[in-house]
């Protein structure tokens, strides 16, 4: 099933570009934004990936630990053909040597302790430099664009790796709304898929209102940079400037037990009965992602951006806002593309 092509905030797209036609051409750093307490059972390691998944790397020092694959703790799956740099924990229960750690595509850069494993989502942000490969456009078109991404912000879409290669996880939602079991792994792609697709539509309507970066009325507004929300039933000049510099942003739902129908897109009534059958707790989601630092530099072919986002964010929402991108990753050969 192909996707919607979802609205654009700023204008269509100013040029056609191709990413990741090398693995060094997105690198993505990891910024975990908390201490280590020099102590305790689990070793951190920070490790430098080319071309190598991350559930692959963490079983590898499962191995190398003599540990099970599920006692080792990463924040998030970072891209696979990609030059990435991200924290994993191990327990330390055997002692091992990480000097003799050999893995293909992965260097050890830093070593730490911590009392705690490292649980999904402990991150603070990620930091991205991406070249964009195409034939820029002329005049002051794309620096212009860019100061407004980086005054305004891009919507908070959930990217396309979401959904599956050309969907393909939205037959699986489907199938698991209509009563299919599936196993663990396949159900919780399921549940995302669904409250994932479902929040698209409904930024996608706020966009095209031109509502996604501005509060109305009956929204529920997040502070930034925080899992913090609060009902707005009223806007006054405080909450518009607090909106206006960034500081708070409308939200939209993750669909879940005690979601209102009337919060969802007409035809997706469906997902919301099985996701609250499944009694999936519901939560909100920014609908405007600030993009933080942004910085870039071109040449006659080529657009180098540098910039952050907080975690749970897509680099691919802020490029779509861009360039029509065409992933170079996506052509490789199913044998290169699964290395790993």
């Amino acid at each position: 099933m192909s996707l919607p092509d979802w609205t654009r905030a700023h204008g269509v797209p100013l040029f056609s570009a191709s990413i990741r036609t090398t693995a060094d051409e997105f690198d993505v750093t990891e910024e975990l934004g908390f201490e280590f307490s020099a102590d305790g059972e689990h070793d951190y390691l920070y490790l430098e990936k080319t071309g190598a998944n991350t559930e692959w790397v963490s079983r590898q020092l499962a191995r190398h630990a003599d540990v099970p694959a599920r006692d080792v703790g990463y924040s998030g799956l970072k891209d696979r053909h990609a030059v990435t740099r991200q924290w994993f924990s191990v327990p330390r229960w055997n002692a091992p040597d990480w000097s003799e750690l050999e893995v293909e595509g992965v260097r050890v850069l830093d070593q730490q302790r911590h009392n705690r494993k490292l649980r999904r989502g402990a991150h603070r942000a990620n930091r991205f430099r991406i070249v964009l490969r195409g034939v820029l456009p002329c005049g002051d078109a794309l620096n212009e664009r860019l100061e407004t991404i980086k005054s305004l912000g891009v919507p908070n879409y959930f990217g396309e790796q979401r959904f599956g290669r050309g969907g393909s996880n939205i037959a699986l939602a489907d199938a698991w709304s209509q009563g299919k079991r599936l196993p663990r792994h396949k159900r919780g792609i399921a549940i995302s898929t669904a409250r994932s697709y479902i929040f698209n539509q409904v930024l996608d309507t706020r966009v095209r209102d031109k509502t996604w970066n501005r509060l109305i009325a009956g929204d529920v507004a997040n502070l930034d940079g925080s899992g913090s929300v609060f009902s707005v039933d009223e806007i006054d000049d405080d909450l518009t400037r607090r909106c206006k510099t960034m500081d708070i942003h409308p939200t939209g739902p993750l669909c879940g037990d005690g979601t209102s129908p009337s919060d969802v897109p007409a035809g997706d009534e469906v997902w919301l009965k099985a996701l609250t059958n499944a009694r999936v707790k519901p939560a909100y989601r920014s609908l405007r992602m600030k993009v933080i630092n942004l910085q870039w530099r071109t040449d006659d072919n080529s657009l180098l951006l540098d910039f952050a986002l907080r975690r749970g964010a897509f680099a691919t929402s802020v490029l779509r806002e861009i360039a029509d991108v065409h992933d170079g990753f996506a052509n490789m050969s199913p044998v290169t593309r699964y290395r790993g």
